[in-house]
Formats: structure tokens, C-alpha cells, sequence
């Protein structure tokens, strides 16, 4: 849902830094490569050991290379197969970095294992959601239903309340709760959305294989009526 309206909003916002290192000779591959790296650092370094408001200060400084290198694309003229495949593939990556690192702590220095077993969960199901619709286009059905939870929304929920959470350390009492609250609704809305999916793909496969029998029962009609 965020994808429509955010997405939009921030690709604005980001054109001239993105046309600002198109000056600067940088390609938009290059920038999606650091923008994975820097997540991931921040995922794996910071969340392991707790450090949730760093972490997370780190992530969003280029949690944005996301756009930026699509924007960078469309202003080249050269948005191709590659750019696509690899972007997509890192931002599968870096969400596994990220929920990777809750996972890491709380099976750690948090000593939670049920939200461990509940960053898994968000980790796991993050990336199935994203296959379904995928494999729904390969096949060559639409896929079209707005999910609850998409990536866009489990980033936001799960990246404030970790640097919300991450104020504990400097002395905001009670506020550590924001972020088992998060990964709940956000292992609860991928489960939602993950059906929503596989729903949806189920009925475009009945619609799309109906069509085809119509199709080929007209094509037989015709032959008939010419003999």
C-alpha cells in the first residue's frame, strides 16, 4: 500500500541527488551495491548487539539507494532486464539482513526465543511473499492484488519501531516493547498478505485456464462448421 503513494513522493524528492551522481560518473548498479552493503552493515553489526538506533540510522541512509538507482536508470535511458534482476535480488538480501539481525539478538543478548522464532517467521515469509508474485508473473498471470504487508510497509514498521526501541538505551523507559509489537504485526501481516497472493493467483490460474478451453472449443466449432 505505502508503494503507491511513498514511492512517488521520495522518487521526486531524490531526482536531483540522483542526477547528481549521474554527474558524478557513479552507475546505478554500483549504487545498488553500496546501498546493500550499508544495510547490511547495519543489520549485522548494530541489531546483533542491541544497538537498535544506530542500526537503524545506518539502514535508512541507504534503505533510499532503492530509488536512487531506478531513478538514476530512467534518467540514462537504461532501465534493462539486468538492472532489474539485480536490484530486486539485493533488496531480497538486504530484508534478510535485517530481520536477520532481530533474529541474531534476540536468540542472543535479548534471550527471547519466541521472537526469534518471530523474526524467522518475518524473514522467511518476507521472502515467500515476494516469490509468489513473481512466480504468479512468470507463468503469465497478473498478480493483481495490493497486498496488507508488502515490503514497503514491513520496512517502515519494522525500521521506526527498532530506532524507536533503540531510545531505551538512552534512558526512555518502557519504549523497548515497540519492537516485539512490530515484528507480531508484521509476521501477522505477511501471513495475511502471503494468502492474499496465493488466493489470488488461484483464481487468475481458473480464469486464465477457462479462457483457454473457451478458446479452443470456439477454434473446434469453427472447424466443424467448415467441413
Amino acid at each position: 500500500m505505502l508503494n503507491k503513494y511513498a514511492r512517488a513522493f521520495f522518487t521526486r524528492v531524490l531526482t536531483p541527488f540522483a542526477a547528481f551522481l549521474i554527474r558524478r560518473g557513479v552507475s546505478p548498479d554500483t549504487v545498488t551495491l553500496i546501498g546493500t552493503a550499508g544495510v547490511m552493515a547495519g543489520a549485522l553489526v548494530f541489531y546483533p548487539r542491541g544497538e537498535f538506533f544506530w542500526g537503524t540510522v545506518v539502514i535508512t541512509l541507504f534503505v533510499f539507494s532503492d530509488l536512487v538507482d531506478g531513478n538514476m536508470a530512467r534518467q540514462l535511458g537504461r532501465s534493462s532486464r539486468w538492472g532489474a534482476f539485480l536490484d530486486s535480488t539485493l533488496d531480497r538480501v538486504a530484508d534478510g539482513a535485517i530481520f536477520g539481525g532481530f533474529a541474531l539478538w534476540y536468540a542472543g543478548g535479548g534471550d527471547n526465543l519466541v521472537l526469534c522464532a518471530v523474526s524467522i517467521f518475518c524473514l522467511a515469509s518476507g521472502q515467500v511473499v515476494s516469490y509468489t508474485k513473481a512466480r504468479g508473473e512468470s507463468i503469465g498471470l497478473p498478480v493483481a492484488v495490493n497486498g496488507l504487508v508488502e515490503r514497503a510497509e514491513r520496512l517502515v514498521i519494522s525500521l521506526v519501531a527498532a530506532g524507536l526501541a533503540g531510545l531505551h538505551a538512552f534512558g526512555v523507559p518502557g519504549i523497548d516493547v515497540l519492537l516485539p509489537i512490530a515484528l507480531w504485526l508484521v509476521a501477522v501481516g505477511s501471513l495475511i498478505t502471503l494468502i492474499q497472493r496465493v488466493v489470488t493467483v488461484r483464481r487468475e490460474s481458473a480464469e486464465a485456464e477457462a479462457a483457454e478451453r473457451g478458446k479452443a472449443d470456439n477454434a473446434s466449432q469453427g472447424r466443424e462448421t467448415a467441413k
